[in-house]
């Protein structure tokens, strides 16, 4: 039995231990801890930045989380909701984590007024994840993603 939920403070060290994981995973980068829990702890605590969501077992333990940023759209006078930083622990890998928080991201985004979309980034050479997301309804945009570190 998995339980979809807000993340709160409690959830804190498990999404820094995911983020840090999913860090290391796809681009082989250590992220440090009093950064990556400081940016973390700002969002479980600040909701105008966005909130976690979280995939709580039985036994309590996470099996997987998500964070959602918000983007204002001036084209369509309304948000993208942003779906980063995904990560399902690997033994709960294709088990159906994932669909069931983006289902839960679906739900509230019903339930909030002016939100017009989702959006997220996925590196090139994840095919299971690009799959995964065509299967729940997504597909690729026409627009290329860059970047710059300050």
């Amino acid at each position: 039995m998995i339980k979809i939920r807000q993340a709160v403070e409690t959830d804190i060290q498990a999404i820094v231990d995911f983020n840090q994981a999913m860090a290391w995973e796809t681009e082989q980068k250590k992220l440090e801890d009093e950064v990556i829990g400081a940016g973390v702890r700002a969002l479980v605590e600040d909701n105008s930045k966005g909130f976690y969501l979280v995939a709580e077992q039985a036994d309590g333990a996470i099996a997987g989380s998500l964070m959602v940023t918000f983007e204002w759209s001036d084209w369509r006078n309304s948000q993208f909701w942003w779906i980063q930083s995904v990560y399902v622990r690997p033994d709960n890998r294709r088990t159906g984590i994932y669909s069931m928080l983006y289902e839960k991201v679906k739900e509230l985004a019903e339930q909030t007024q002016g939100v017009c979309g989702f959006r997220l980034y996925v590196e090139h050479d994840n095919v299971i994840a690009q799959q995964t997301y065509k299967k729940l309804g997504m597909h690729p945009s026409h627009y290329y993603m860059y970047e710059t570190d300050n």
